[in-house]
């Protein structure tokens, strides 16, 4: 997209969210994490934060960290950004084997340089068989590094992603490591995950929680993905196109499209899922549920989530 299409589509999103404090009297958080690919290759990219910045956002950075120097850690803070995530999938080997030889040292210095200019760097590791046994190990690093967070996600079998479908873990192996990490308590630093999944582990069990998606899973629910083509996502790992933002209205896509209705509407959900009395605040991760359904011949962003171990009888994927 180019830079005044960019503009255009901040301006729109900032005036939907106007128009819905206004129209319903409540008051919406702003925010935009703008991720890759490698968002740094952008040349404009400091004029994108700008712009969203000057429109009210709430602007993160989410990036593999090796193309950050001092210069580029110092331009975030003048433009204000609420903070980094870098994504540090284990030690330097286990690392480096997943993102290429010599990644580790250069996200290492990447994070280095945002921590010395003060901004608030989250780590976050995507969970497979290939790093479960040395996460440990990760938030030790995050710790020493002096990152503010470090978080967790699961591995999606989608894209290149695809190719690690056996590297899966199943979903005791997710309820281990979770109940393994989540609990530990670390000065200065706080463990943190947007896995609908794992957040459950937190909240007790108090009979049905209704039909309307309060929290969990975002797609469909608390906000959208904008690819680098204008295409509109329910989320960057579920790739279920909803329209185009260089034709169509943001607010009307929001407010018309099927695919986001069916997200929403709980009847329209299958097995364990759909029953599931935590469904307003959970839904499963449907980015993991719509690529294990492919990888099973079927093409359903409705479908369980294979790794959920919270309802009795779900299925555990292979691992």
């Amino acid at each position: 997209m180019p830079l005044a299409d960019i503009r255009r589509t901040i301006t729109e999103a900032a005036d939907m969210i106007t128009a819905w404090s206004e129209d319903y009297g409540i008051a919406f958080s702003r925010s935009i994490n703008i991720t890759g690919g490698e968002p740094l290759l952008r040349r404009d990219l400091f004029t994108i934060l700008d712009e969203a910045r000057r429109q009210s956002f709430d602007c993160s950075l989410l990036t593999n960290g090796t193309l950050v120097t001092n210069d580029i850690a110092k331009t975030l803070v003048e433009l204000k950004i609420s903070g980094v995530q870098v994504s540090m999938e284990g030690p330097e080997e286990i690392h480096d084997s997943i993102r290429g030889k010599g990644s580790f040292a250069a996200s290492a210095s990447g994070i280095e340089y945002l921590v010395d200019a003060g901004l608030p760097v989250t780590i976050n590791a995507t969970l497979s068989s290939l790093n479960a046994s040395s996460l440990k190990q990760v938030i030790a690093f995050a710790s020493h590094v002096g990152a503010r967070r470090i978080g967790f996600s699961r591995l999606v079998p989608a894209g290149k992603g695809r190719a690690l479908l056996s590297r899966m873990l199943r979903s005791d192996e997710v309820k281990e490591l979770y109940e393994s990490v989540l609990p530990l308590e670390i000065r200065a630093l706080e463990i943190v995950t947007g896995d609908p999944i794992a957040a459950q582990m937190k909240k007790p069990s108090n009979g049905d929680a209704g039909n309307t998606a309060m929290s969990g899973c975002s797609a469909g629910v608390a906000g959208l993905t904008i690819l680098p083509n204008g295409n509109v996502t329910p989320c960057r790992r579920l790739p279920l196109s909803l329209g185009n933002v260089r034709r169509d209205s943001l607010r009307e896509i929001w407010a018309t499209s099927p695919i986001l209705e069916a997200l929403r509407d709980r009847s329209k959900y299958k097995g364990k899922c759909g029953t599931c009395h935590r469904w307003a605040h959970c839904r499963g991760c449907r980015a993991i549920a719509y690529a294990y359904s492919r990888s099973q011949g079927s093409d359903d962003f409705l479908s369980d989530d294979p790794q959920c171990f919270l309802s009795a009888g779900n299925k555990a994927a292979s691992g």
